[in-house]
């Protein structure tokens, strides 16, 4: 991305908005760098969280804007995410939890009130066993959810907290305000 103060009025507009994201105290949003080369403007951020039994979910949410537009995001602004964490064995197993993750994201963008066009993703289960002496638990089962959309114009403040409240589903955590059992306030 070149200078900022280059770009299009419509991405500016877009980035701040994105910037303007205030998430709860464990989602914490970085700067990152973007793909250069899907589109002529974009801007990226890095979420890590870490959920209760140390679950850890990673994950990006990519803005793209060509002025010309592409037919296929129907605007020309474009929101990519992928969103990865650790599952244990039980979860894997679950044969709805496509359909669950999938919801996860769908859910949030309704709650947040997020104004969007042309969603897509996938949500995938990979299934690794170690041998040898690669270190690590002998068996690791991952999701991954990778989805796009369109915002319906510039203002993504609500597809920002849309983001981090996926961030949060996928890590486990529990919704603001609610405490798991063996949870004290204060740890």
């Amino acid at each position: 991305m070149t200078a900022m103060s280059h770009a299009p009025q419509a991405f500016q507009e877009a980035v701040a908005a994105l910037c303007a994201v205030q998430s709860r105290a464990e989602v914490v949003l970085e700067p990152m760098r973007p793909p250069q080369r899907l589109a002529p403007w974009s801007y990226a951020l890095g979420c890590e969280v870490t959920g209760p039994a140390d679950v850890l979910a990673s994950g990006r949410v990519v803005l793209l804007h060509d002025p010309d537009g592409h037919e296929s995001w129907d605007g020309v602004l474009r929101l990519v995410t992928y969103v990865r964490a650790e599952l244990d064995q039980e979860l894997a197993g679950d044969p709805a939890l496509a359909a669950v993750g999938w919801s996860w994201l769908t859910d949030a963008l309704e709650a947040t009130g997020a104004d969007y066009l042309a969603l897509g993703g996938t949500v995938t289960k990979t299934s690794s066993t170690r041998f040898g002496d690669i270190g690590g638990p002998s068996q690791a089962d991952d999701l991954e959810l990778r989805a796009s959309w369109t915002p319906a114009s510039t203002e993504l403040r609500a597809h920002g907290e849309a983001f981090c409240q996926l961030m949060a589903s996928v890590a486990g955590l529990p919704p603001v305000g609610v405490t798991l059992f063996g949870q004290r306030q204060g740890s």
